[in-house]
């Protein structure tokens, strides 16, 4: 089974990616760990994105698309494959039809976690971290005994700056236009499907499977 698995920054994504998979027994391909692939394999397209990498730039859609075409054609996605961040962008999921029609495949699903943007900030923001040990906590779903204090070592708790509320806030507004343009492409095509990504973990989990057994029959 062929799937794109969409969900803004704390949808969850990560947590039904590895469920997913195990699963299904298929591959996880995220667009962070070909990219170190292939710089590490030290393949053509791989040197040219460490180039842009290097720089702090972009990798273009161009060399991003041939990475993500070398990676299906192994020999792990031929019974199927979960894609985990890529595709982003509309010309980006234009460019993978063209692959996988290239390849002889589709997708068969396009799992979309929803989470409502009030209960996302509550998720990002709420972490903690500890200024000693570095222990992490969640002010909602893993709070420490004492508020503000670090159960292991006492020290005190701190929240970086990348989880204050403006900053989380302005990361959000700027994957949702992204992601509205790609739930709208994908809608269009018949194959989302949208998952309530604010029940609890293993809601969502069996929600995801039930789609997906559906499929399988």
């Amino acid at each position: 089974m062929n799937i794109v698995l969409m969900g803004l920054p704390g949808a969850g994504k990560g947590t039904q990616a590895d469920r997913i998979t195990s699963e299904l027994r298929i591959p996880h391909i995220s667009t962070g760990d070909i990219f170190r692939q292939a710089v590490k394999e030290g393949t053509p397209l791989g040197l040219e994105a460490k180039k842009y990498m290097d720089d702090g730039q972009l990798v273009p859609d161009r060399v991003t698309i041939g990475i993500v075409r070398e990676r299906l054609g192994k020999d792990d996605c031929a019974e199927g494959f979960l894609l985990d961040g890529f595709p982003r962008t509309v010309p980006q999921a234009e460019a993978l039809d063209e692959t996988l029609k290239e390849l002889g495949r589709s997708l068969d699903h396009v799992l979309y976690i929803e989470v409502a943007e009030a209960e996302l900030l509550k998720r990002l923001t709420g972490r903690r971290i500890c200024s000693s040990c570095g222990a992490t906590y969640h002010v909602v779903f893993d709070p420490p005994k004492q508020d503000g204090v670090c159960d292991r070592c006492d020290g005190s708790l701190y929240q970086r700056d990348d989880d204050r509320e403006e900053t989380v806030a302005k990361r959000l507004e700027v994957n949702l236009g992204k992601t509205r343009e790609l739930v709208d492409y994908y809608q269009s095509g018949g194959n989302l499907r949208r998952i309530d990504g604010a029940q609890p973990i293993d809601k969502v989990t069996e929600s995801i499977l039930k789609v997906l057994r559906g499929a399988i029959r």
